[in-house]
């Protein structure tokens, strides 16, 4: 296949609007609008489910010759981690929970908004219960790091729990954490929520270059932006049934001991939920090489995404997982321009191959 360009300058816009909309699990709708808003300017066709997830399609060449019931998915989530509120306290601020699995180190400190049941947006700072050096001295490296040791201080008049009530502040509500996006002009990227923005905008870019250069596909291929990844659920219930093969699109970690691939495209061999399928998996790897795309093989012992939930869901196919490189994942994250753009020119190559068939034996 002849070399096809990825806009690198439209993939890096839309991470930055992305990351601009809060969207913790549980509170998705305005990312989902922007995502549908962009598939209609690419005139991508797409549906919602019932819970709000998105289901676009790419159609196939119809002189290709493959089995028209047949069809592939690229999936990648457009949640984030998150906040709720879990006790209105007595000195007018909030106690919290997390939404996800993130570790309260990583909160404190943070700038916030809590969504109000009235529908109002107050500012506010999570804060550890002793946050004043002046006051607690060495009590405040002593105190354990957990979230019941945080609680987010609101930039209002709040000093009881009234006050509160008065807002209209109540538990349940859900809070944002700022994602503070940083794009440095050597192609470093700093955010919070890059997880999985970054592979939302990689598969946007790639499905743009599909589209622009009215590339014949050879089945259908089914782009999957789920809601709810990040607290397990996932690509559970959003899947077409004649789907043969699923390749989810997330975070690679960078870490002593890992194999991700600082600038390029990170394979996955195995996550915590078992080993990815083999020829599948091979067929990416093979990819790579064809394309000249920088890649490594890792496995993940802490770590399961979408394709996890699919399959445990009931569907038939294969998985794989591709990953733009992370580091301080689901904390202060950091990426690189040159892995997002590697990703999508891996997905731009796999949209255009023929699906991997079944045999009994490798030959």
């Amino acid at each position: 296949m002849a070399h096809i360009p990825i806009d690198q300058d439209y993939l890096l816009n839309t991470l930055n609007e992305l990351l601009r909309i809060p969207s913790p699990s549980g509170m998705t709708d305005h990312v989902v609008e922007r995502v549908c808003l962009e598939l209609d300017r690419l005139d991508i066709p797409y549906e919602l489910t019932r819970r709000g997830a998105i289901r676009a399609h790419l159609s196939c060449d119809d002189s290709c010759g493959i089995e028209k019931h047949t069809s592939r998915a690229i999936v990648a989530h457009v949640d984030t981690l998150g906040i709720m509120v879990r006790e209105l306290k007595k000195n007018g601020r909030l106690g919290i929970v997390a939404i996800g699995h993130w570790n309260a180190r990583f909160a404190e400190g943070a700038r916030v908004s809590v969504i109000a049941s009235g529908g109002r947006k107050y500012r506010g700072t999570v804060l550890p219960l002793k946050a004043s050096g002046h006051v607690y001295n060495d009590g405040v490296d002593e105190q354990p790091s957990n979230w019941d040791n945080l609680e987010i201080r609101l930039d209002e008049r709040s000093h009881t729990v009234q006050d509160l009530l008065r807002l209209q502040v109540h538990v349940g509500d859900t809070v944002a954490v700022d994602s503070h996006p940083e794009f440095a002009d050597n192609g470093f990227i700093n955010a919070r929520h890059l997880d999985d923005k970054a592979g939302v905008a990689a598969v946007l870019a790639a499905a743009r270059a599909a589209r622009e250069n009215d590339l014949p596909l050879p089945i259908p291929c089914h782009l999957l932006f789920t809601i709810s990844e990040e607290v397990g659920v996932g690509a559970s219930h959003i899947m077409h049934r004649d789907a043969s093969e699923l390749v989810s699109v997330d975070n690679g970690t960078i870490a002593p001991g890992q194999n991700t691939c600082d600038y390029g495209v990170t394979i996955a061999m195995q996550d915590s939920s078992g080993p990815f399928d083999r020829r599948l998996t091979r067929r990416l790897v093979e990819l790579c090489r064809e394309s000249g795309i920088e890649y490594s093989r890792d496995v993940f012992r802490f770590y399961r995404s979408d394709a996890a939930a699919a399959l445990e869901a009931g569907n038939d196919l294969r998985t794989a997982l591709i990953c733009f490189a992370l580091d301080g994942s689901h904390g202060w994250e950091r990426t690189h321009a040159d892995s997002l753009h590697a990703v999508a020119r891996l997905l731009l190559a796999y949209m255009m191959t023929t699906p991997v068939s079944f045999m009994l034996r490798e030959r």
